[in-house]
């Protein structure tokens, strides 16, 4: 993309609510990156800054995770192999497109998060939904981590009391919502928290090794399947052309590496948006293959009787399985913190915004807040994550909301940057672009308002 004359919106006045923008910046940091103030004279071969290998790592990290046991249920809903695998590629131009857009935004705006890149590029009113979006999304996901761990608990005491698969639970401490609750109390909120998030860095090693397993042993299974792990119907074609859509949520959501992105591309030894553009096609071609793995082999090896959560699915006296329901809790055990803590970073900031106190005058009060907020969002998380057993109804919602961060933001971002370029002639490479950036928003919205609508069509049919 070629640059503008200019940074965007570089004068910090045009904020309107608060001129520590350096401050704030700070505080909304993703906790996944440690990033370096992105000036002239930091550019270039930086002591400490990440190679473009590291970043390709950094980036596949942060898109392979949890939702990668829901595509095996994606595909089925999509109709088939075929289906998923077309709908997949499709969107990965995209999702490749909006981590460019986004480096070539931050560049231009000075800029070092998602959503200071957003509230520099498009303005206040879109800043603050992206900021609320990244509120909602990073709660929703907190829930579907419950959710994981009980489903995975579930299967590990079955398989330990050795009772049957259909008994359910007989006694009161295998019950599910014990099992959740005090799984939560004594690990999760303890980790929460703390207003500084250290040990993230094992965390993602954590990960890294716990999805390729999973993906190892859903592929394995399926080359070398046990008796009774029998395909109900396996179908080839969707039921209806509405039905491919409701894969896309699944889609986002595994692919959704957009928030951190903006980090990882100013943590380079050499932030350019050409480099960058490689970086994150041989990272996305990666995930690709992990979750096209899974989902392929998950979903021939079940059929349309594949779960939601393709562990589920699984016997619970599967030792290889009952290992990588075990990495799966972990990582979502070390995964819930640090998701709490970009939420609780985001209201922080608004609050600060709002009230337009500074965060060295608000020290003190800060602490009190931060418990309270900490506490109130556990709480909640927890509740919700009790009574809502299915893991597919949290994802078809925190799906479409992926869809914005991946197409929506990045669409208006790309639109007001060139908009904002101060040119005599427009020419036809720029409305190309503006023209992509159109397809982008009109496309997210698509994706946000269908899956959406059919998420509350089902709870209110359910």
């Amino acid at each position: 993309m070629a640059q503008g004359t200019g940074s965007i919106n570089s004068d910090y006045k045009d904020w309107e609510w608060s001129d520590d923008a350096g401050e704030r910046a700070r505080l909304l940091q993703s906790p996944s990156v440690e990033t370096v103030p992105k000036s002239a004279e930091s550019r270039g071969n930086r002591p400490g800054a990440t190679s473009a290998l590291g970043a390709v790592f950094i980036v596949v990290n942060a898109a392979l995770g949890a939702g990668l046991l829901n595509f095996p249920a994606a595909f089925s809903m999509a109709g088939g192999v075929a289906a998923g695998v077309t709908l997949q590629m499709c969107m990965l131009i995209f999702i490749i497109g909006g981590l460019v857009i986004l480096a070539y935004c931050s560049q231009a705006s000075n800029e070092r998060t998602y959503q200071e890149v957003v509230w520099a590029v498009c303005g206040k009113v879109p800043g603050v939904l992206c900021e609320v979006a990244i509120a909602v999304y990073t709660f929703g996901t907190c829930i579907a981590f419950l959710i994981i761990i009980g489903d995975q608990e579930d299967k590990i005491i079955a398989a330990l009391v050795k009772e049957p698969e259909e008994a359910g639970s007989s006694h009161w401490y295998t019950d599910r919502k014990f099992t959740i609750s005090i799984t939560a109390f004594l690990l999760i909120l303890p980790l929460s928290i703390p207003k500084e998030i250290g040990f993230q860095k094992y965390a993602s090693s954590l990960s890294v090794i716990g999805t390729w397993y999973v993906t190892a042993v859903i592929i394995i299974k399926y080359i070398w399947p046990d008796k009774e792990l029998v395909p109900v119907e396996i179908p080839t074609s969707p039921s209806s052309w509405t039905a491919v859509f409701n894969a896309m949520p699944t889609i986002c959501f595994g692919f959704q590496c957009h928030m951190s992105s903006v980090p990882v591309f100013n943590s380079m030894k050499q932030p350019e948006v050409k480099t960058w553009g490689a970086v994150v096609t041989v990272a996305m071609v990666i995930a690709l293959f992990v979750y096209t793995g899974t989902g392929v082999c998950g979903f021939l090896t079940f059929g349309a009787g594949v779960d939601q959560d393709v562990l589920m699915s699984y016997p619970s006296n599967d030792i290889p399985v009952a290992l990588a329901r075990a990495f799966i809790i972990l990582c979502v055990l070390t995964s819930y913190p640090i998701l709490h803590f970009c939420g609780r970073a985001v209201l922080e900031g608004l609050w600060l915004r709002y009230t337009g106190v500074t965060v060295e005058e608000d020290v003190v009060r800060e602490r009190r807040r931060r418990l309270l907020q900490t506490i109130s969002w556990f709480l909640l998380t927890l509740l919700l994550a009790l009574f809502i057993p299915d893991i597919g109804k949290v994802i078809s919602v925190i799906g479409g909301l992926a869809a914005c961060f991946i197409f929506v933001f990045p669409g208006l971002c790309l639109i007001q940057a060139k908009l904002s370029e101060i040119q005599e002639t427009r020419a036809i490479s720029w409305w190309a672009q503006v023209s992509y950036g159109v397809f982008m928003v009109t496309l997210g919205a698509f994706i946000f308002g269908q899956t959406t609508a059919n998420a509350i069509f089902l709870d209110l049919t359910a």
